[in-house]
């Protein structure tokens, strides 16, 4: 049951994208969106890490610099995108990281080179030209291009957390360093280009991004820390449907067929790649297990 968090988490996480975006149509500039996405995990995860006594100092920060060099990227792509193309579109682009890594894996996987991830990469590549058809108009494709690299960012950032993970790396100061980094890249922006009068819609838009982002990113640390991995992985993406909601609501912005049987390939692409990626960590387990097993018989 505690995998049903991550529906929570992606429920937030479409909102923040639906904030990111009226921010943006009420005037608000990129780094103030940035700014705002990261200052309540700022705040609250300093508190409770004085409240408890727990050190903020990381164990390695080359892991962590490499981590948040890509993911501070890829947020900013991602937001970037968000802002001038439809909520589903710029959301399914962003989640294109596991297309990334299995594409990765098939020129560098070594035994990991298998037909499945073949068929996963197939499905996404496939779910992103449908996305990508030449019905977007001519002036966005150049935020299409920042969705697709933010997603290509997101997975060397996602692989950087999983050897976080390996370092004894907890979550709770993993996040709090990404978002230290989040206002860094805001706040220093915001130094040249400005801070602009904003009317109280903005305002409102951009506190929605933060306690979205907030709310979004702790129920996604409790489902993937108590619940099912391969569960929790595979409801991520009802981020995607939850964005296209909001995004006939809102906008209006109803997709047609082909967009709707991309956003699935897209979805599809990234379950092959969860469920494969599980079972090859029980093999894995199962095989150290048995090594240890052995040694000691």
């Amino acid at each position: 049951m505690q995998s049903l968090w991550m529906l929570v988490a992606c429920a937030m996480f479409a909102l923040m994208g639906a904030c990111v975006k009226l921010a943006s149509d009420y005037d608000a500039n990129m780094p103030q969106i940035i700014l705002f996405r990261g200052i309540p995990s700022v705040i609250l995860l300093f508190l409770w890490t004085q409240y408890h006594k727990k050190s903020l100092r990381p164990k390695s920060w080359k892991a962590h610099l490499l981590r948040n060099g890509f993911g501070v990227t890829s947020m900013w792509l991602g937001f970037m995108a968000l802002s001038m193309l439809p909520l589903s579109t710029a959301i399914s682009l962003n989640y294109t990281a596991p297309l990334f890594i299995g594409f990765w894996m098939l020129l560098f996987g070594g035994t990991q080179r298998d037909p499945i991830r073949i068929i996963a990469v197939m499905f996404g590549f496939l779910g992103v030209v449908a996305v990508l058809r030449p019905s977007l108009h001519a002036e966005q494709l150049p935020y299409a291009l920042l969705g697709l690299m933010a997603g290509a960012c997101a997975a060397v950032a996602m692989m950087q957390i999983r050897q976080l993970g390996r370092l004894g790396e907890p979550e709770w100061r993993t996040v709090f360093i990404f978002s230290t980094f989040v206002c860094i890249s805001g706040g220093v922006t915001l130094t040249v280009l400005g801070w602009p009068t904003l009317g109280w819609q903005a305002y409102l838009a951009l506190m929605g991004v933060g306690v979205s982002g907030l709310f979004g990113q702790l129920a996604m640390t409790r489902a993937f820390g108590l619940g099912s991995a391969l569960l929790t992985a595979v409801l991520q993406y009802s981020t995607i449907i939850f964005a296209a909601l909001l995004g006939i609501v809102v906008w209006g912005d109803l997709p047609d067929v082909m967009a709707w049987g991309g956003m699935a390939l897209i979805i599809v692409s990234g379950l092959i790649s969860a469920w494969r990626t599980y079972t090859e960590d029980r093999i894995m387990r199962g095989q150290a297990s048995a090594e240890t097993i052995s040694q000691k018989g």
